[in-house]
């Protein structure tokens, strides 16, 4: 991994625990990020919502607001990339933070290089530019789904889908190969700039969300097909 610094990056963490956000600005601040810390709900609502921040690192657990209030009320306001950050590890917790609008999440046991590594992947996300000749994206259509990129935009029928940008992400990634298994590995590397050597569950919490928005059922998916062992598959439930 290349550890070069990141230029000007404005971090906010949101934690109670002044120990670990002193050893998250140690660590990051000589690869160029600019890190405050908040330790109250309130206060990083506050924080978030009127200061421009490249990302935010939320804590589940925080005294005046818990760290799904904090969310929804940042959400409201702003769309800053939040890594929530746990020691809770209950994956009703993590699906819930990433259906209101959580990019990633993370336990308390992360190793530092590994929040580097999505840091990197979050800003990356909402930072980056079409290349120079790059032709518009299209727009996508799956059954009564339709997913149009340039606008971030996906319908069900007429209802509008209320997706976190990683869930819009992931579905266009999958629709634009509908009809072909994507492999979680793959995914990961094209919707978040990243690839991991390693398994990586955080797909799986990503696509759980992601289904109950669609109204599916994993286990007689209209849209979303698990192939056990290889990965997901977007399939045009009207072609079944």
């Amino acid at each position: 991994m290349n550890d070069s610094p990141a230029p000007g990056i404005r971090l906010l963490v949101i934690d109670d625990d002044r120990k670990l956000c002193r050893l998250i600005r140690d660590y990051l601040e000589p690869m160029g990020y600019a890190v405050e810390a908040v330790h109250t709900g309130p206060d990083g609502v506050e924080r978030a919502t009127t200061e421009a921040w490249q990302a935010v690192i939320l804590d589940l657990m925080l005294p005046g607001l818990d760290g799904f209030e904090v969310l929804k009320r940042i959400r409201a306001k702003v769309d800053v990339p939040v890594l929530m950050l746990t020691a809770r590890g209950d994956e009703a917790d993590r699906i819930v933070g990433l259906e209101i609008g959580a990019d990633d999440y993370l336990p308390k046991t992360f190793s530092t290089r590994e929040l580097l590594a999505r840091l990197r992947a979050v800003t990356r996300r909402t930072t980056r530019a079409p290349a120079d000749g790059e032709a518009a994206p299209r727009e996508f259509v799956v059954g009564r789904l339709r997913v149009v990129p340039d606008t971030r935009t996906a319908v069900l029928g007429d209802q509008p889908l209320d997706l976190t940008p990683v869930e819009f992400d992931l579905l266009t990634c999958l629709a634009r190969g509908k009809g072909r298994v994507k492999t979680r590995e793959v995914l990961l590397e094209e919707i978040r700039d990243r690839n991991y050597d390693v398994f990586d569950r955080s797909i799986d919490v990503h696509i759980s969300a992601l289904r109950k928005k669609l109204g599916d059922d994993p286990k007689s998916p209209r849209f979303i097909r698990t192939y056990r062992g290889a990965g997901y598959m977007l399939i045009n439930p009207d072609a079944e």
